[in-house]
This record gives C-alpha cells, structure tokens and sequence, in this order.
C-alpha cells in the first residue's frame, strides 16, 4: 500500500485534496493506522481517483460524482446529466469565441486607426423606406452580441416574404432600438417592399423614416465595423454635429457564408449641435 503522500503524487493531486475527498467519503484510504492516524491507499484506488477528477473536470459536482460511482444514478440519469455539461460547454466555447472575435476586431482597429479619414463620410438625406421586418432582443450593441441575434432573423424573413408571395425591393437593412425596459437592444432585420401594404405573412410592415446621416462605406464583416463608426464619429465632432441614435446598416453587398466580401453603408443619424 501507499502512504497518502506517495498515493497523491501517482494520482497528480494534492494530500489536501485527498484529505478531503475522504472526509466526504468520496474516496475513503483503504487502510488508517489505528495509532498514528496515517492513511494508505492502493494501487487498485488509482482508477477510482482518476474517474473523479475526468468527472469533475467535466464540472459536475462531487456529490453527483459520488452519486455516479457509487452508482447511484442509473443511466437514463448520467446521460441527462452528461448532455446538459455538454450544452453548458458548447455555450461556453461560443462565448468565448465571440468575445475572441470581439478582441481581435478591437485590436484590428487600433491597428487601422489613422488609416481612415473623414474624407471618406458622406452626409446624406437618406429618404424614408417601406420596410417588411422581424425583430429580436440582443443583450448589448456589442457585436459580439448583435450577430447571433441578427443573422438568423434574415433568412427567416425571406423565407416568409416567398411564402407570401412578396418579392423585396432594395437591399437588406438593419437598425437598432433601446428595449423598452432599458435593458438589451431591439435588432430589427429588414428589407424593402413595393406597394403599401400594412402586413406581410405575419411579418411587420413598418415605415423607416427620412433621416439626414452621416455615411460610410464599410468592407468586411459586420465584427469589425467599430473602426468604420470611429470615423464617423471623428467626422460628426470636426462638422458641428451630434449623433442621433443608432446607425442604420444597409447591406449593399451581404455574403452570410462570407462575411469578409461583405459591403455595408452605414447610416449615422445627426442633427445640428
């Protein structure tokens, strides 16, 4: 038999970790010295240890870890268990991708900085549009957060508008409200329509209004836009002007599969300071 310190270092643990482990009869030593108090383990415990840390590093918790090797839970119980860790770790890796992505579009427009000018912003009356739309909720104006959000509201509205028998008129639009309650933001995905029609197949019908703006043509995805705003935002405080909500996004050229052809004229709402 091993003595704790020697079991911990086969087992790559800690003797404190052991320590516990058999104070809540996960992993009890095989023998204890009945006047020195000294733990020994076996070889045979080995497998026991490394089963609880591959479960618990899967994150479930000791007590379902204890449940599970002391077959506690039968199996229609570890598969529910096992599959949502799996969701909860899939959620987990798109996040952290997104906010990656979000990091590295940072990155890339302080990188860019100064390589864009206010020559390249256009002020423009943009004229009201009849629009057929569907909306969501996103957390945040973070593009991290708008894109999951956005994307799938388009190929929805397509499909319904072909259900309806109505064909878009003009390129695909998007633009964004405050929640009614403060928090997130109302995503809308749009695209124009002939006629005056007031509903489309369960879609909504609504009119953009006229706007003077503030526009720029940005090349690429949607992720990296913060650079292209910068600018506007530089060209808006040199000209005496102030912003007046959220920009409008007007896909001149949208590749959902790829994204880096993309070409999009934003539309930065102002008025006179």
């Amino acid at each position: 038999m091993f003595t704790i310190g020697d079991f911990a270092s086969l087992g790559r643990v800690s003797v404190r970790m052991l320590r516990h482990y058999d104070s809540i009869g996960l992993l009890p030593p095989a023998a204890v010295d009945p006047h020195s108090g000294y733990r020994y383990y076996t070889a045979a415990q080995l497998g026991r240890l490394n089963r609880v840390i591959a479960l618990k590093e899967l994150g479930l918790t000791l007590a379902q870890v204890r449940a599970i090797l002391d077959e506690a839970v039968d199996l229609v119980e570890l598969r529910g268990m096992l599959r949502l860790r799996r969701a909860q770790l899939a959620a987990q890796v798109a996040a952290d991708t997104a906010r990656l992505s979000s990091v590295e579009a940072r990155l890339h427009m302080i990188e860019t900085e100064g390589r864009m000018t206010s020559q390249d912003v256009v002020l423009k009356q943009v004229p009201s549009i009849r629009v057929a739309e569907l909306s969501a909720v996103a957390r945040s104006y973070d593009p991290a957060d708008i894109g999951p959000v956005l994307t799938p509201l388009y190929p929805e509205l397509f499909r319904r508008l072909e259900a309806a028998g109505v064909n878009p008129a003009g390129p695909a639009v998007a633009w964004y409200d405050q929640a009614a309650d403060g928090d997130g933001v109302v995503v809308h995905a749009g695209v124009g329509i002939e006629g005056g029609r007031e509903a489309v197949g369960g879609i909504t019908v609504v009119e953009l209004p006229a706007i003077t703006a503030a526009t720029t043509i940005h090349h690429g995805p949607m992720d990296t836009a913060d650079r292209s705003l910068q600018v506007l935002a530089r060209w808006i405080e040199e000209n005496d002007w102030r912003t007046d909500g959220y920009a409008r996004e007007l896909y001149v050229e949208y590749w959902p599969e790829e994204a880096d052809k993309g070409i999009t004229e934003l539309q930065l709402p102002v008025r006179r300071a």
